[in-house]
């Protein structure tokens, strides 16, 4: 009985000191994986989160091509509009104002030098001024006299004589009468054409400088005399062969020798009188 008892007592010691040991062994696996698990994870939200920085960065990228190309598109759209604004400007100022006619020489009897400024020329038109009989003494001498259906404007001299001009007056539907007095006068004057004109061939599509310096591409000439009371002017021309016509919107052109000449002649607060 006795032997029984001491053989169960260390079967049972065995026992105890074989399972603590495996026990322990088991804890510890499971603590290395569960720590190789977690630097998985760890690993792969680094690389998740690396790989999501890369994503952004392209993104940026690309959003920042496409924004340069919209850039790039806009600035290519407005070189396009103002070429074709260009071109309409150029085309619709040759249609207001007449195309330019070549430069003829000296030699060909049409055009003379005339100075523009103190380092510039411009070919000056031929003389169309004519000494005439006056015979009308309600008009005081040095008065303007504009006649449009004869394409003349008289200025009156005080010996029953006046001179007479060639002039260019107002297309149809652009022509007016009336009586005013010159309120100023500009050599080689620039030029701002009227908010109305603007709007109006803004309207059919045409494009007008807001302004254009005085000179010989300018297309009042070289002198203007202002009409006060009226945006029309009398002024020179750089299109020698619209005088004669009905061309202007309104305004008085004259050959650039022949503006010269009366704008030496008239007097500030001189009258001027349109008829048609």
């Amino acid at each position: 009985m006795m032997r029984k008892l001491m053989v169960a007592v260390l079967g049972a010691t065995l026992s105890f000191g074989v399972v603590a040991p495996l026990s322990a062994a088991t804890a510890s696996k499971d603590q290395q994986e569960q720590q190789l698990l977690l630097k998985k994870k760890k690993q792969a939200a680094k690389l998740a989160a690396e790989k999501k920085k890369v994503a952004e960065a392209k993104a940026k990228q690309d959003a920042l091509k496409k924004q340069q190309a919209q850039k790039l598109a806009v600035m290519k759209k407005k070189q396009q509009l103002a070429s074709a604004g260009s071109a309409k400007k150029c085309k619709f100022l040759e249609c207001l104002f007449g195309k330019r006619e070549p430069r003829v020489t000296r030699n060909g009897s049409f055009f003379q030098t005339a100075s523009f400024s103190a380092s510039k020329s411009v070919a000056a038109d031929r003389v169309t001024r004519q000494t005439v009989s006056w015979s009308e003494g309600k008009y005081a001498p040095g008065s303007i006299i504009v006649r449009t259906p004869e394409r003349a404007l008289y200025l009156v001299l005080d010996n029953g004589k006046a001179l007479r001009y060639s002039v260019g007056v107002g297309r149809e539907g652009f022509q007016w009468s009336g009586s005013s007095t010159i309120g100023s006068k500009q050599e080689w004057p620039g030029w701002t054409p009227p908010k109305v004109m603007i709007e109006r061939e803004a309207a059919k599509g045409h494009i007008l400088p807001a302004y254009m310096p005085g000179g010989p591409e300018n297309p009042l000439g070289a002198r203007a005399l202002y009409i006060s009371g009226t945006m029309f002017r009398v002024h020179g021309t750089n299109n020698a062969a619209s005088i004669g016509g009905a061309v202007s919107s309104g305004c008085i052109r004259m050959m650039n020798t022949d503006v010269i000449d009366l704008y030496d002649r008239v007097k500030l607060g001189s009258r001027i009188y349109v008829y048609q």
